[in-house]
């Protein structure tokens, strides 16, 4: 059998509302019984020959109840029983044995460390054995039976355990701070000298827990009195040994007159080089009040940059470049002057920057398209090109799609509108000069210099 618990009710009986044939499985009730399945039912329960054994095995409905034949296999064939033969719900052999098997199912223990022990009882000579459990005793605990007398509610049995735990039983770090009661640690718990600095918290330590005259130098670490804890003028002449005040105390500039006492400093006191000069670097706006080496000085007149404010130059010879900055130059008289050659790279079209000079040489190899000029004086400038033809010659040059500082195309003007045109020998040499007013270039030429 199973373990399980059937379902029954006292002294119900009923009869087949329909034929159960030889073979079926389903059973038509004609009164509720009063309970679901699974119960066991016998039908024809007076008949010795036809009497059978039915577990009603599931559902709910009486009247289409689906069960499983001949439960006590009296029969070899089941046999049929017709519409209106008595139906019994009546204790049988099936629900002792099943109730037997859910005894010696048992049950289960299971342990803390997931150990699991099946309590199976057995039946031997008609008595259940192996159904006993012991509690044993470990180490600080002990279990006794202290009221063994009925079981009743009133008076229970009792298994009583008491547990004696020593340190040996508590694991490292079991007892926090939530598991000891407050007001619980008194002195004599405390190990003498067992109070160190790492287990008072920050500023536990307060004036008031420190007895009078308790703190002696020993206890102060060198150098831990800082200026906080001086009152204000704490540290007076009594208490600054002699001697004990060094270069090292005084901040950087705060002895100031005020506090030299007068005709303290003489001569004897001043160091040469700070009185007389301070080497330093010079700039144009240097508002320094140190006097300056002669070092510095020369420095600051051969290399320094610094601009020239209403001031006259007399004879001067320049030994350098000079940027006139796009400054005007009045009522000069220029003598024995040169101009900047700058080589111009030929290509279709030809790039001239002002910058580089106002006059230039080019070999044409290519035929000109287009010439772009940079750096043009938007007032008035001239630019004077020497043009010579490669070894092939005929190469042309167009006048108009100039462009002066990235404007857009312009036609140079010419003498009578004629335009430009070059000598064509190979080798051949003319001589181009633009002339730019408010950006507009004119154009004069001189051609075929032999």
């Amino acid at each position: 059998m199973v373990a399980r618990e059937t379902n029954i009710v006292n002294a119900f009986e009923t009869t087949l509302a329909a034929q159960l044939a030889s073979g079926g499985t389903s059973m038509n009730l004609a009164n509720d019984p009063g309970v679901d399945s699974p119960a066991y039912f016998v039908i024809d329960p007076d008949s010795d020959s036809n009497r059978e054994v039915v577990l009603w095995a599931s559902g709910t409905n009486h009247a289409a109840a689906t069960i499983t034949r001949d439960i006590d296999s009296k029969h070899g064939t089941d046999p049929t029983h017709a519409s209106g033969t008595k139906v019994r719900l009546a204790v049988v052999k099936q629900h002792i044995d099943e109730a037997h098997d859910a005894i010696q199912q048992g049950f289960v223990l299971e342990d803390g460390d997931g150990t699991e022990v099946t309590i199976n009882p057995i039946v031997a000579s008609g008595v259940y054995t192996q159904r006993e459990v012991k509690f044993a005793e470990g180490a600080g605990i002990d279990i006794d039976w202290t009221d063994t007398d009925n079981g009743t509610d009133g008076d229970p049995f009792t298994l009583t355990f008491t547990v004696n735990v020593d340190t040996a039983e508590i694991a490292a770090d079991a007892i926090t701070g939530a598991k000891i009661a407050d007001d619980a640690v008194d002195s004599e718990h405390l190990v003498d000298g067992s109070i160190d600095t790492a287990h008072l918290s920050a500023d536990a330590v307060t004036g008031a827990k420190i007895a009078d005259d308790a703190v002696d130098s020993e206890h102060f670490v060198d150098g831990s009195i800082d200026t906080a804890h001086l009152a204000a003028d704490a540290v007076d002449g009594t208490k600054i040994a002699d001697d004990a005040i060094n270069s090292e105390h005084y901040t950087d500039g705060s002895i100031d007159t005020a506090h030299i006492a007068d005709d303290q400093i003489t001569f004897a006191k001043l160091a040469a080089t700070d009185v007389i000069t301070q080497s330093e670097t010079i700039t144009s706006n240097d508002s320094d009040t140190k006097i300056p080496t002669t070092a510095a000085v020369k420095n600051y007149v051969d290399a320094e940059t610094a601009t020239l404010t209403n001031k006259t130059l007399g004879a001067v010879t320049l030994s350098g470049a000079v940027t006139g900055g796009d400054q005007t130059i009045s009522a000069a008289v220029l003598k024995d002057y040169a101009e900047t050659e700058q080589a111009v790279t030929s290509a279709a079209t030809l790039a001239i920057d002002l910058a580089n000079g106002n006059c230039g040489t080019v070999t044409l190899a290519h035929s000109v398209t287009d010439i772009d000029f940079t750096n043009v004086p938007t007032d008035f400038a001239t630019f004077t090109l020497v043009v010579t033809q490669d070894g092939t010659g005929s190469r042309t040059m167009a006048i108009n799609a100039i462009t002066v500082n990235g404007d857009s195309h312009q036609t140079a003007k010419t003498p009578g509108g004629d335009g430009l045109t070059l000598s064509t020998a190979a080798s051949s040499i003319d001589i181009i000069t633009f002339l730019f007013v408010d950006e507009a270039p004119y154009l004069f030429n001189q051609l075929a210099f032999a």
